[in-house]
């Protein structure tokens, strides 16, 4: 393959594509939001669901939940009073494996991390 070929392959971003993109990736920077997301691999729960299994408050657990159905990583559907949410799984989990992905192949330190290193 060319690195012409390859560059064709490439998009560049508008700037407004830039911050959307920087937005997501702002959402995906939360731990408790990734936290979410994997436990969501598993199917829908409702907000209690969700705070029992990973020991959170609800209330963080709802602020979370906002951002990433804002963000369109999740989604939700009322049953009664009760919001039950779902993995977007059309493009989060490629996005999940993708991330392991490049994180076993060339960032394997940050397994190991608790911070960036700056």
């Amino acid at each position: 393959m060319t690195g012409e070929s390859h560059m064709s392959q490439s998009v560049v971003l508008k700037k407004t594509d830039l911050t959307a993109v920087s937005l997501l990736f702002e959402a995906l920077s939360n731990e408790s939001r990734v936290s979410i997301l994997n436990l969501l691999r598993k199917g829908p729960m409702s907000v209690g669901e969700i705070s029992e299994a990973l020991d959170l408050e609800q209330t963080a657990v709802s602020h979370n939940l906002k951002c990433l159905a804002f963000c369109g990583l999740a989604t939700f559907e009322k049953e009664g009073k009760m919001r039950v949410y779902a993995l977007n799984n059309e493009t989060v989990e490629p996005m999940l494996r993708l991330a392991d992905r490049h994180i076993s192949k060339y960032a394997e330190n940050l397994r190991d991390c608790i911070s960036l290193e700056r």
